[in-house]
């Protein structure tokens, strides 16, 4: 079969290779649809942390079951999407539900090779029935799965005023998901295309291009009382930092963005806001059930 892997960083190839075969509890799945992340960018320029090469990459998935085991209700033919994060099931985490932060995991086209291939076999537990979805919708439930897991993260409802930072596909998803369940949503971008695109298509309530004068707009914006909640998705570390700011006083922040950096903030203001620090790592299988669900209630423009 085919395969796409990052030789080293700048070269990608075609390389062949045998089909899987899948072990005991595996599906095999043909992919149909591999999405492009802005981890694939990282790994094709030599800055992803967690990464040694060569590498198939692929982790954004959409495909159909070729087979299953005998006692799965997974049928052959079957749309599927692809948890990618591969966990032990044993660790704390694991056995706390947290499988997103896995003390051992393993991220497909990260860690071990992932999806940019004829076929794959995986643990059934990483399968998701994508029912009434196209192959190429199934391989947008991953990235939208991050954002939904952010917003559940941050514990927002409908009564919150959210703002999201970086409008990419995870800030938008962070976006789609914090409008679902009510929230208020702002999202600041310096890109003025994709403030359009959340407000035009999203239902963002508010949108503004990122300046210097940024926290002074948002706070006029706000009366002066910020934001309950504020979503991180630029991964600018001087954004990130930025961002403590914009939480008002008793307000949650959650760091969607991964960088290869230290974040600093000030003490003082952290603990006068009693500010609550969040990281949000990959996500669940009932991020992918929410995502999932979302979209077939049409509640995601696919």
């Amino acid at each position: 079969m085919r395969a796409l892997s990052c030789e080293e960083p700048g070269r990608l190839r075609i390389i062949q290779r045998d089909e899987p075969v899948p072990g005991e509890g595996d599906v095999l799945v043909r992919i149909r649809h591999v999405g492009v992340c802005g981890t694939d960018y990282h790994i094709f320029h030599g800055n992803q942390p967690y990464l040694s090469y060569p590498r198939v990459i692929g982790h954004e998935l959409g495909g159909e079951v070729v087979t299953a085991p005998a006692s799965s209700s997974l049928r052959p033919g079957q749309i599927v999407s692809i948890m990618p994060t591969l966990y032990c099931g044993q660790c704390r985490a694991c056995r706390a539900g947290k499988t997103n932060c896995c003390q051992r995991l393993e991220v497909l086209g990260v860690h071990r090779d992932g999806g940019a291939c004829d076929y794959i076999a995986v643990p059934e537990a990483n399968v998701i029935p994508a029912d009434g979805l196209t192959a190429s919708q199934a391989a947008m439930v991953e990235f939208l799965a991050i954002g939904a897991h952010g917003v559940s993260r941050g514990s927002i409802g409908g009564s919150d005023r959210v703002v999201v930072v970086g409008a990419g596909p995870i800030g938008i998803a962070g976006a789609i998901f914090a409008k679902a369940v009510g929230a208020h949503v702002s999202v600041v971008d310096l890109n003025a295309r994709r403030l359009a695109f959340c407000r035009d298509e999203l239902g963002a309530d508010a949108v503004f291009e990122a300046s210097p004068d940024i926290l002074e707009r948002l706070g006029r914006a706000t009366d002066g009382d910020y934001f309950d909640c504020v979503i991180d998705a630029t991964g600018s570390p001087a954004a990130m930092q930025t961002g403590f700011n914009l939480v008002g006083h008793g307000g949650r922040y959650v760091l969607l963005s991964l960088v290869r950096a230290d974040i600093t903030f000030n003490d003082p203001e952290f603990h006068k806001r009693e500010t609550t620090l969040l990281a949000s790592r990959n996500a669940v299988r009932a991020d992918f059930e929410t995502v999932l669900s979302a979209m077939r209630g049409g509640k995601v423009p696919m």
